[in-house]
């Protein structure tokens, strides 16, 4: 039995490992996919969307590496931390609020005058509801670095 959950245990961390190199891979062929993108189509796109998702994009690296870092002391230390998906989703809900006003000004030239009301509204309340999300979470940072640590007991 103790072999079978030592076999399981090394099954779980190539599991980490897999999933980690998955993650940096799949940041650094987004990565360059946004800049090609961005150096190929500004004429056609503007200056300011091709920008913009860019930005989007490169925002979405950062949370994937964020992610493999974790990943990575996780494997190194077997203690999971909450700092780090808590800068994950401030990072995240930044990237909707530039997102949502990229995406407010572009259907704005395409929809009626009547529905742009409507529109402009959405948009308050889903920037609202993320910026207050970003407020929450940072509040969650700050109250986890002011809490005391407790020293851990190192094993024999």
């Amino acid at each position: 039995m103790q072999w079978l959950l030592g076999f399981m245990d090394h099954l779980d961390r190539l599991g980490y490992v897999a999933a980690g190199f998955s993650l940096l891979v799949l940041g650094m062929i987004i990565f360059a996919h946004a800049w090609y993108v961005f150096l190929m189509r500004p004429v056609q796109l503007g200056l300011l969307p091709a920008g913009l998702k860019l930005l989007n994009d490169l925002l979405l690296v950062i949370i994937l590496l964020e992610l493999f870092r974790t990943v990575v002391r996780f494997l190194q230390t077997e203690v999971l931390e909450l700092e780090p998906y808590l800068a994950v989703g401030i990072i995240a809900c930044t990237r909707r609020v530039l997102t949502a006003s990229a995406e407010l000004s572009h259907q704005l030239e395409l929809v009626a005058r009547d529905t742009r009301q409507e529109l402009f509204q959405q948009y308050l309340m889903d920037v609202g509801l993320n910026v207050t999300v970003i407020i929450v979470l940072i509040l969650g940072v700050y109250l986890l670095r002011k809490r005391p640590t407790a020293q851990r007991p190192t094993p024999a």
